[in-house]
């Protein structure tokens, strides 16, 4: 009895951790106080300031979420292209060689951030490779192409292989069956795979910081540091915390929706 309330107890501290600043964010996002924990009654001029770029460097803020969003968009994409390929490429391999290359594909997940960007760094200036918008793009598709393989891995594991081994016996060719056959199971897989890698992108510091360069590429999170580093966040970044989280969560919830529906269409099959 104990240990099952202790178990609960620790998960319920955990996810107090978790979500307690995230909640406490949001909540002074709709008063107008400048120090993050005074209330000055209720207030969403923090969301029209935001909105509206009523806000001092809001033309910088405004670049760097454009910024954000596009390396974002751009790397999580071409990231779950590659990455599926690999994925399958990985899944029709056998014995030491595909626990080799799984190995290799877990690395860049436990590696440090600091590590991955300075060694990127180090990269880009061996190959005299112009640091900006390139150079950040590239960065981030390296680190979250992994990602994306471990989100697909799975659904390879789970699919029946004869599936596509009837599709070419059936006159498909190669191209047909994979994205007649092949790409609708992994669809789930790739879906997970491309907004962990978006998310990724998102939060990235580290790498960004080492490969941006000289040119002033500003993306979200060193906007957030160069702020931070002047005594204080602007009042607006609290809005566009709770904006940012918001849309992640309702990219989860569909996410695992489809999952779970999928889920039962295959038990009633």
């Amino acid at each position: 009895m104990m240990k099952k309330f202790f178990a609960k107890a620790y998960i319920y501290i955990l996810l107090l951790l978790l979500y307690a600043p995230l909640i406490f964010i949001a909540v002074c996002s709709f008063t107008e106080a400048k120090v993050l924990g005074n209330w000055t009654g209720f207030s969403t001029r923090l969301y029209a300031n935001l909105f509206s770029n009523a806000v001092e460097g809001g033309n910088s803020l405004i670049a760097a979420i454009y910024n954000t969003l596009i390396i974002a968009l751009v790397a999580a994409s071409v990231s779950t292209l590659f990455g599926t390929f690999a994925a399958i490429g990985i899944h029709n391999m056998h014995g030491a060689r595909k626990r080799a290359v799984q190995f290799m594909n877990s690395i860049p997940m436990v590696n440090p951030d600091v590590i991955t960007g300075v060694s990127l760094f180090l990269l880009f200036i061996f190959l005299h490779f112009t640091q900006g918008y390139a150079s950040v793009t590239l960065a981030h598709i390296t680190f979250c192409i992994p990602y994306v393989v471990l989100s697909v891995l799975p659904k390879l594991t789970q699919m029946n292989p004869n599936i596509y081994e009837a599709a070419l016996d059936l006159g498909a060719t190669p191209r047909q069956a994979f994205w007649k056959v092949m790409v609708p199971e992994l669809r789930p897989g790739m879906i997970s795979g491309f907004i962990l890698a978006f998310t990724m992108s998102l939060d990235d510091f580290a790498v960004t910081f080492f490969t941006r360069g000289t040119i002033g590429l500003e993306t979200l999170s060193t906007y957030i540091y160069t702020d931070a580093r002047k005594g204080g966040l602007t009042p607006e970044l609290r809005p566009l915390m709770t904006i940012i989280f918001v849309i992640i969560l309702i990219l989860l919830l569909i996410t695992n929706i489809r999952q779970m529906r999928a889920a039962r269409r295959a038990a009633v099959r």
